[in-house]
């Protein structure tokens, strides 16, 4: 399918905004975006949704109508609904990356910046990308598009979501981490590959993820040979850490997101069960899905997304 031939007046692009992505920064940029996508000729229509479910409400009614691109303007958790509401339709979709984390778009290579992404996004061609698909202990299943976990930075994604949400990038997420740190007991976690001859991990975690992106966390480098369309899940198992052990990586993280410790166990999968010793959520993109155990599996090729063309 061609981005060009799928957008016109009748079938406009719909862009489905979250106006809080990014403390403020969405309502900055969306100004710049609507007279670029008009100079360009560009047929959009932008949609405001307050929630995920009306993210998704709206996103479901526009295919109905027959609209055949759909791009989401936020985060990666902005993104993740709308790719919970298109799946197993045949549609474009896109990310105007606009919230506090980017990291399925840095993943695609586009800009952080959200004009330039646009920019960007205009030359694009569609790519087929995996996901990951998550079924909680609670029998929910649902889509992500990057990172997901438990442990610490499930934890964490509560305080990112709330008290540090107008935090910048890298930054709320570390702050957020430090924050659900205090008076944090690392759960035992085992990790299992069914259908893998790959032996299990039993140990104390700070974190285990499971990843379809290199970074998570607004560019922290937890998986950093993971790519979006090669059917694998990249498993991120940090052992329990010390406080003092933790203070040691912030400056690195802090600087440049390298996550460099021999506490860390990284393998690739196409299937991962998490068990814990003890009730925990899991997230994905920062979304609490629910709780533990977790079964986790990649959707090879899922869907097509805007990416720019590789030089």
């Amino acid at each position: 399918m061609d981005s060009s031939t799928i957008v016109s007046a009748e079938f406009p692009a719909i862009v489905c905004v979250n106006p809080f992505a990014g403390g403020g920064r969405t309502r900055a940029s969306l100004p710049r975006i609507r007279k670029l996508f008009a100079e360009r000729g560009f047929c959009a229509e932008f949609v405001f949704t307050a929630t995920t479910k009306e993210l998704e409400s709206q996103a479901k009614t526009a295919l109905q109508r027959g609209s055949r691109m759909l791009l989401a303007m936020g985060g990666d958790g902005t993104f993740q609904g709308l790719v919970n509401a298109a799946y197993g339709n045949e549609v474009v979709l896109g990310v105007l990356p606009a919230g506090g984390g980017n990291d399925f778009a840095l993943a695609l290579g586009l800009p952080d910046d959200t004009v330039r992404a646009a920019e960007a996004i205009l030359c694009s061609r569609p790519k087929c990308v995996d996901l990951v698909r998550a079924k909680t202990a609670d029998a929910r299943e649902r889509l992500y598009v990057g990172g997901g976990g438990v442990g610490l930075d499930a934890e964490a994604a509560r305080h990112a979501s709330a008290t540090f949400r107008r935090w910048p990038g890298r930054l709320r997420y570390v702050a957020s981490a430090l924050r659900a740190l205090a008076g944090y007991r690392s759960p035992e976690v085992h990790v299992e590959f069914p259908g893998a001859e790959l032996a299990g991990i039993t140990t104390r975690a700070l974190l285990a993820g499971v990843l379809n992106t290199p970074t998570y966390g607004a560019g922290i480098k937890a998986a950093p040979g993971a790519r979006t369309d090669d059917g694998w899940l990249d498993v991120v198992v940090l052992k329990d850490l010390r406080l003092h052990q933790v203070l040691v990586l912030l400056p690195r993280l802090i600087h440049s997101g390298e996550l460099r410790t021999p506490h860390l166990i990284r393998v690739q999968a196409r299937t991962v069960r998490l068990t814990t010793d003890r009730p925990c959520l899991f997230h994905g993109d920062g979304e609490i899905f629910g709780p533990t155990p977790v079964e986790i599996e990649v959707v090879p090729r899922a869907v097509q997304v805007l990416a720019p063309i590789q030089q």
